[in-house]
């Protein structure tokens, strides 16, 4: 779906929220194993921004298993890998998912091949867990026997850049692809106001709707499962002219101390936690 249709869409999605009959499923339950990994020192230098991302909330409304086979979306800095990596080791499996790079030029398509040679060592370090645990690859070149095998995948803040890169189409339908009949796909993502004009929500300044995004995967073959408020941030005006990176953990933005000091009260940003079932 390009982003002009996704426009269209936002109007029929904002006057009648697809999600109005869904309930808030912030009270989940969490796993003693989740709990543990959580807990574990060796997230010690990650633990600190628990307090803004929810890392058990938010897995444990994911319900992501210890057993499961979890793919993680574009995983970047390695957050959420490392505490994927400590609590799905012992039973589960954690595969690192990147951007399909088949199209891309010689550098960006090296990049990435480094990038997915890499992850499995890394996150077997920083877990201190066999590297057989782990594997990956990019969707342009998903490995024979995955696809149907997942039981969930997580894209954690990385709607927005699908959406202004123009392909969230194509990535979404190779994670539905890599998914079991009843598998599910959980959506973190900054938040835009609901009445946000379409030219803030296009993706560039991080913040989306709520109601596009449940508009979009239902479009693209998935059943809205239900939103959890774990990391809902009511302090985040979510309107910042240079975007959410204004915001910690990025302060892009060059600032006095005294507005990085209301800027760090306010903490990260506001943002939807969604889940999503694929439907046959």
């Amino acid at each position: 779906m390009s982003l002009a249709l996704l426009a269209l869409v936002a109007g029929s999605s904002l006057a009648v929220p697809a999600f109005a009959q869904h309930a808030d499923h912030a009270a989940a339950k969490i796993d003693p194993a989740l709990a543990a990994a959580v807990a574990d020192p060796l997230r010690k230098d990650d633990s600190a921004r628990d307090k803004y991302r929810k890392p058990d909330q938010t897995l444990a409304f994911f319900d992501v298993g210890p057993a499961m086979k979890v793919g993680e979306y574009a995983p970047g800095g390695g957050w959420y890998s490392r505490l994927l990596g400590i609590y799905l080791a012992p039973k589960g499996k954690l595969v690192g998912l990147f951007a399909d790079a088949s199209s891309a030029n010689a550098q960006r398509q090296a990049a990435t091949q480094a990038a997915v040679d890499k992850f499995p060592g890394e996150v077997a370090e920083w877990a201190k867990q066999p590297a057989n645990k782990f594997t990956a690859f990019h969707l342009g070149a998903i490995p024979d026997g995955e696809k149907g095998t997942f039981d969930r995948i997580l894209v954690m803040r990385m709607m927005h850049n699908l959406l202004r890169a123009n392909v969230a189409d194509a990535e979404i339908k190779k994670m539905r692809e890599l998914l079991k009949p009843d598998g599910m796909i959980g959506i973190e993502q900054h938040r835009a106001k609901a009445d946000a004009p379409y030219a803030f929500t296009d993706g560039s300044k991080g913040y989306l709707r709520e109601a596009d995004i449940i508009k979009f995967m239902e479009i693209h073959g998935f059943t809205f499962v239900g939103k959890s408020e774990a990391n809902a941030n009511p302090k985040d005006p979510a309107n910042w002219p240079e975007g959410v990176w204004t915001l910690p953990p990025t302060f892009q933005v060059k600032v006095s101390d005294e507005e990085k000091a209301r800027l760090t009260a306010i903490g990260e940003s506001d943002r939807m936690t969604l889940l999503f079932r694929k439907r046959p």
